[in-house]
């Protein structure tokens, strides 16, 4: 038996479906966001019954990412930043140095969580993180994410597959906003981009990034 095998199962509870558990908090450091793009997908498709659920903080390098239904033509000029095509919800977005990036792997039929209410859950997350620096975030009809004063500062998208999810929430932090203006955010022309630097609140990513998960880990267990 693998070490992997032996800790899935004890954790599971005799005669029974496995509960939930805590999430694992894992801390990647900057990464490719392909790379880990590929190693979501294989994390959740090797998953089973009791495999924890995990929360992924990283950082990516300049890229523009496209979801599943993304429209080619809200990339309105090619300023050098690559674009890559995935597999989540949503239209076009940015993630660069200085933003932090949750992603969320979860079973959200084990958690009894459906799309919508995890929405809200990572949406208030966000919302209390913002509420603590002194600022107040919203949320828009038909468009997820968060916003301050009419501006974007985290966007999100998910992929469910098999009762299970993966992707997540990029905040704005400290980074270069300049990149924004080549593309439509998340598919509406003109929207407003801010982050957390530009109102007031002096974070780096990392440590964003961590009041973050503390407040996704609360969301998601309780």
């Amino acid at each position: 038996m693998t070490a992997r095998a032996a800790e899935r199962l004890a954790g599971r509870p005799r005669g029974g479906r496995p509960q939930p558990g805590p999430v694992r908090l894992c801390r990647l450091g900057d990464t490719d966001c392909a790379a880990t793009w590929r190693e979501m997908q294989r994390f959740t498709a090797a998953r089973d019954a009791a495999t924890p659920d995990e929360l992924w903080l990283t950082s990516h390098p300049p890229v523009f990412t496209l979801g599943l239904a993304g429209r080619p033509e809200h990339l309105l000029r090619d300023i050098g930043v690559p674009l890559l095509k995935i597999d989540r919800g949503g239209q076009i977005t940015y993630h660069g140095p200085g933003q932090a990036v949750a992603y969320l792997l979860l079973d959200l039929a084990r958690r009894g969580l459906g799309v919508r209410e995890l929405v809200f859950r990572v949406e208030q997350a966000v919302i209390e993180l913002l509420a603590g620096c002194g600022l107040r975030g919203e949320r828009r009809a038909g468009a997820p994410g968060v916003y301050v004063a009419g501006a974007k500062i985290a966007a999100l998208g998910l992929r469910v597959k098999n009762g299970c999810c993966y992707h997540g929430v990029a905040l704005n932090v400290d980074m270069d906003l300049a990149p924004w203006a080549a593309i439509n955010p998340c598919g509406y022309a003109g929207m407003p981009v801010t982050q957390l630097r530009e109102l007031g609140a002096g974070l780096d990513w990392q440590s964003a990034g961590e009041l973050l998960l503390e407040r996704l880990k609360w969301q998601i267990e309780k």
